[in-house]
């Protein structure tokens, strides 16, 4: 099982993103599966990484390498975002030539979200509705996190050390954050399934 994860920006997201899809897919029966991160190109943020004309090229480019292709952005606050990433989803199926599946997720609020879920040392008097409610969750809970953590001098502010960290506790990130990682499991696991 060959995943390509395409982020909206690789540079600090394949940090976060690699780890966290791993377990993801460990969950699913795929423990082995290789898990690599788009480099190339640099999509370089989430108006790009909504355009057909970005993402199909990718999936033409990498179909013979990859058996799933999964597109991990931020949400933002964007109601509107399910319904663009879904749109990508339909066309991918549409398009001949665009390789296998395509499945799109985006965080709730942002990716680090996702590490500040697998922790079990958050602060006491921080309110795990109030973090996921958040329009900027990474500056104003995942940066102090960091921070306390004494791991900002890392790659990536920390990420890198801080998500594999929360990944070895994936149920935890499954459970509490159901609307974007429980759901992307269980659209991964049928589309593995069919």
């Amino acid at each position: 099982m060959n995943v390509l994860v395409v982020p909206e920006d690789f540079r600090k997201d394949q940090y976060i993103l690699k780890p966290i899809i791993r377990a993801l897919l460990a969950e699913v029966g795929y423990p082995n599966a290789k898990v690599e991160v788009c480099r190339d190109p640099l999509i370089g943020g989430i108006s790009e990484a909504l355009k057909w004309q970005v993402i199909e090229p990718i999936l033409a480019r990498y179909r013979w390498q990859v058996d799933l292709f999964l597109l991990c952005v931020d949400r933002d606050c964007s109601a509107g975002r399910a319904v663009a990433l879904r749109a990508l989803e339909v066309k991918a199926k549409a398009t001949p030539g665009t390789g296998r599946f395509l499945l799109a997720e985006h965080a709730w609020q942002e990716l680090e979200v996702w590490i500040l879920a697998g922790q079990k040392n958050l602060p006491r008097d921080w309110k795990w509705n109030e973090i996921r409610a958040e329009r900027d969750p990474k500056e104003r809970y995942y940066l102090p996190f960091a921070k306390l953590s004494g791991c900002m001098d890392h790659p990536a502010e920390g990420r890198g050390m801080l998500a594999i960290d929360a990944a070895r506790n994936y149920k935890r990130i499954r459970q509490l954050c159901p609307e974007d990682v429980r759901n992307l499991e269980d659209r991964v696991a049928a589309v593995l399934r069919v």
